[in-house]
C-alpha cells in the first residue's frame, strides 16, 4: 500500500473536497472514487482532499479513511497533490492517520479540530500542534468556526505560523472575506490562503486568496476551475473580472448549497443531476427529502438548462 509521493505541495488553484461514495449496501464505492478523481483532474483541478467534512469524514472508520486516501493517490498518479483531511476525537489518532496518509503518499494535511469536544482553547491548540508536529508533510490549517465550534483567530494563526514551520496554508470557511485580508496582512505570503465556502471565492481571491478548497466541483469542475482562473486573472485585468463576476452570478444558486447544513446531501444531489454518482449518503444522514429535495431540484435543473459553457462541454 506504501506509495511515497514524488510531488512537490503547490498550494494554488482549485481543489475539490472529494465526496465519499457509497453504494446501495452502504460501503464505500471505491471504483467510483477513483473514476471521479481523474475525472476532477481531467477537467483541470490542481488537488483532491479527501475525507473532508464533505467526504463524511466523521462517519468513516480508520480503516476506510486509509482506503480512501490509497484510492485517491493511486488515481492522482502524481497528476495533481493529495490532501487528506486529518481529523478524530482524539488527538492520538489524528496524529496517527496523519502518519499514514504520508506513508501513503499524500503530498500534504489539512489539518482540522478533533471531533466533538468541546473544551477550552488551549485543549484545542494542543491538539492542532500535535496534530501538525506528527507529519513532515506542508500542512494547511482549516478554520470552521460554524461547524467546528473554534475560531482560528488571524493573530493566533501568524503566531501558529512562526511555531510551525511545515504550516503552509489555511483554508477560511468563516463566511468573512476579510479575514483573508487580516491574515494576509499579518504574514504575507508566508502562508497561502484558500476560500473554504463556494459562495464566497470571487471575494475571498480578491483579497488575497490563492486558493478554494471547494464542494459544487465534484459535480462541475470545468465550470469550477474557469471561475476561479477568471477571478485570479481578474485582479488585473478588468475584461476577466467582468468575465467572472457573469460566471459567479450564474453560478451563485448553485455555489449556495455548499453553505447550509444539508451541504452533502444537495452536492451529491447535483452530481446525481449531471450523471457523476449519486446522492446516496452514510447514516445519520439521509438523502434530501420534501421540501428540501424539491427546492434543491429546481435550483439544480434551471441552473444546467442555463449553463454558459453547455456549448463547451457538448464538444468534448
Amino acid at each position: 500500500m506504501s506509495m511515497e509521493s514524488k510531488r512537490s505541495m503547490t498550494w494554488a488553484g482549485v481543489m475539490p473536497a472529494i465526496t465519499t461514495p457509497f453504494d446501495e449496501s452502504g460501503q464505500v464505492d471505491f471504483a467510483f472514487l477513483s473514476q471521479h478523481c481523474r475525472w476532477m483532474v481531467d477537467q483541470g483541478v490542481t488537488g483532491i482532499v479527501p475525507c473532508g467534512s464533505l467526504g463524511e469524514g466523521a462517519t468513516l472508520s480508520y480503516e476506510e479513511k486509509e482506503r480512501v486516501i490509497d484510492t485517491v493517490v493511486r488515481a492522482a498518479d502524481d497528476r495533481v497533490p493529495v490532501v487528506p483531511g486529518i481529523a478524530a476525537a482524539s488527538t492520538r489518532e489524528a496524529g496517527r492517520l496523519a502518519a499514514s496518509a504520508s506513508v501513503m503518499g499524500a503530498s500534504g494535511l489539512m489539518v482540522l479540530p478533533p471531533y466533538i469536544h468541546r473544551g477550552p482553547f488551549f485543549e484545542v491548540e494542543a491538539h492542532i500542534e500535535a496534530v501538525i508536529g506528527a507529519t513532515d508533510l506542508p500542512c494547511m490549517l482549516y478554520n470552521n468556526p460554524i461547524a467546528y465550534g473554534v475560531d482560528f483567530e488571524p493573530g493566533w494563526i501568524a503566531a501558529l505560523a512562526e511555531r510551525a514551520p511545515n504550516l503552509k496554508a489555511v483554508k477560511d470557511s468563516s463566511g468573512d472575506s476579510r479575514r483573508i485580508t487580516a491574515v494576509h496582512s499579518l504574514v504575507g505570503d508566508r502562508l497561502a490562503l484558500f476560500a473554504g465556502l463556494d459562495d464566497m471565492v470571487v471575494e475571498a481571491v480578491r483579497q488575497g486568496a490563492v486558493g478554494w478548497i471547494a464542494g459544487l466541483v465534484n459535480a462541475l469542475p470545468m465550470e469550477s476551475v474557469v471561475l476561479f482562473d477568471k477571478a485570479l486573472a481578474g485582479i488585473d485585468d478588468p475584461a476577466a473580472a467582468r468575465e467572472a463576476d457573469r460566471i459567479y452570478r450564474w453560478f451563485l444558486p448553485l455555489l449556495r448549497l455548499d453553505c447550509i447544513p444539508e451541504f452533502v446531501q444537495l452536492i451529491k444531489l447535483v452530481q446525481q443531476e449531471v450523471g457523476m454518482g449519486t446522492d446516496t449518503v452514510r447514516a445519520p444522514r439521509f438523502p434530501a427529502m420534501g421540501a428540501l429535495r424539491e427546492g434543491a431540484l429546481e435550483v439544480i435543473q434551471s441552473s444546467l438548462a442555463t449553463n454558459p459553457f453547455a456549448d463547451v462541454k457538448e464538444k468534448r
